[in-house]
């Protein structure tokens, strides 16, 4: 239900996407200003980035199989990625327009029809990212948070270039026009160089964030009143799902029934405490040396 109801989102940032770009692009055609043509480029990324979270999402969603044991949830970090790599090309785009015109100023018009065009965009993208942005921290996506994020960033540089040609029709300084757009090409680097970082961090197996960890220690908190001990406590994400291992250690008499009772017991809070969590437990006896000997990645070779 939960990968549904994303990709329903998707669709929405999609459909946004669409009207926000007819909207920027008449803005421009009508004022001829290389500020609204920036807002409209970007526009088109989101569109782009939109498609490729809703790819993303479908394929996330999809079972695990006999290749993917783990599922196919890192597939959202293509979306975000590619929304990054994208912004980054635009941006670029966007400072070559603005390059030109900076040299070579042109005069504008139609500037008060086409400024309500923009700020009309602008309120539908501020609508769109603050409904993505609830989503996709209650879906646990960092695809439509990826999204939600560009679109908030898409508003912010907006406003920018409104007010910059604001400022050109008040002050008749053609100039403030390309150094605005300029500006929102620095700003959207900055975007695209955020995403990039975050997805490749979340590649790398980057661990639950702290108030995960603390969720999972105050679990384990309450065993350890019990004379059970833990270590070789271990965290991923990928996509909405969650991965942890660890050891259980408990007394070497204990049955084979009743330590599996305990795991059992522990990974059923954490998936309680964290919903969409695959634990993985190693239980070992408390006595044993070697069980405190097994905490690295690699056990250390004998040989």
């Amino acid at each position: 239900m939960s990968s549904r109801t994303a990709r329903s989102y998707a669709f929405l940032s999609i459909a946004a996407a669409i009207v926000t770009i007819a909207l920027k692009f008449g803005a421009y055609l009508l004022t001829g200003s290389v500020g609204l043509l920036s807002d409209a480029i970007e526009s088109i990324v989101n569109l782009v980035a939109a498609v490729v979270a809703l790819w993303a999402l479908t394929y996330a969603a999809k079972p695990a199989d006999a290749e993917h044991t783990f599922g196919h949830s890192k597939a959202e970090y293509f979306s975000s990625g590619a929304e990054g790599a994208l912004i980054v090309v635009a941006a670029i785009s966007i400072a070559f327009e603005a390059w030109g015109r900076l040299l070579h100023p042109e005069p504008l018009t139609q500037l008060g029809l086409g400024l309500a065009l923009s700020l009309f965009a602008t309120a539908i993208n501020g609508v769109v990212a603050f409904v993505l942005l609830r989503a996709g921290r209650r879906l646990r996506s960092i695809t439509l948070r990826a999204d939600a994020h560009h679109l908030f960033t898409d508003v912010l540089t907006s406003g920018g270039v409104v007010l910059g040609i604001f400022l050109v029709k008040v002050t008749g300084a053609l100039v403030l026009d390309p150094i605005v757009a300029l500006l929102v090409a620095a700003n959207i680097v900055w975007t695209g160089f955020r995403l990039l970082r975050e997805t490749g961090s979340a590649l790398l197996d980057a661990a639950l964030p702290k108030e995960e960890i603390d969720a999972i220690l105050l679990i384990f908190n309450e065993y350890k009143r019990q004379d059970i001990q833990f270590h070789a406590l271990r965290t991923r994400i990928a996509g909405t799902r969650r991965f942890v291992s660890f050891h259980v250690l408990v007394p070497g008499a204990w049955t084979v029934q009743q330590g599996h009772d305990l795991c059992e017991a522990i990974e059923l809070a954490i998936s309680r405490a964290l919903p969409l969590t695959h634990v993985t437990t190693h239980l070992e006896p408390l006595e044993d040396p070697a069980s405190w000997e097994d905490q690295e990645l690699e056990r250390p070779s004998n040989q």
